[in-house]
């Protein structure tokens, strides 16, 4: 180290920068909620939404997500509609029965006439996958935003 210089990095970074020290999101501190069967599209989309800046809490089954205490502490909820047990749409039925309002997206691969008109009429909205560039972190800030709007 050259005496009177700065190093050209703070001594904790280790000569690197980090997507966390490039950004400040403002998605930090919201928690997503994912749900769906598939451990490999579960750990995807949980990974994405973290590098989006999102908190991510990841279920395997519905059923689990409904034994959760904390489910009131989320800001989204990302559900998967085929899964085993329960449908994507039957989860945020239960949900809502529950008076717990928080916004839902369904992912779904294949939504027929009978999801998307059930899904319109509780105001969910459908992601299709495979979810291509920004589609699922661009519904998830409108229906947070959407969401945070005065009825």
């Amino acid at each position: 180290m050259v005496s009177g210089h700065d190093p050209p990095f703070p001594p904790d970074a280790g000569g690197c920068e980090t997507m966390e020290n490039h950004r400040e999101s403002p998605s930090k501190s919201l928690l997503i909620v994912v749900v769906d069967d598939d451990a490999a599209v579960r750990n995807s989309l949980k990974f994405s939404l973290e590098i989006e800046g999102f908190a991510v809490r990841a279920f395997s089954v519905a059923a689990d997500l409904l034994n959760a205490p904390d489910v009131l502490d989320c800001a989204c909820l990302v559900i998967d509609q085929s899964m085993p047990g329960m449908t994507g749409l039957d989860l945020v039925a239960k949900l809502r029965d529950r008076r717990v309002s928080v916004p839902a997206i369904l992912i779904t691969s294949h939504p027929n006439a009978a999801v998307s008109d059930r899904a319109a009429h509780a105001g969910i909205p459908i992601v299709e996958k495979p979810l291509f560039g920004n589609s699922l972190t661009d519904t998830i800030r409108d229906a947070i935003a959407s969401s945070a709007q005065p009825a």
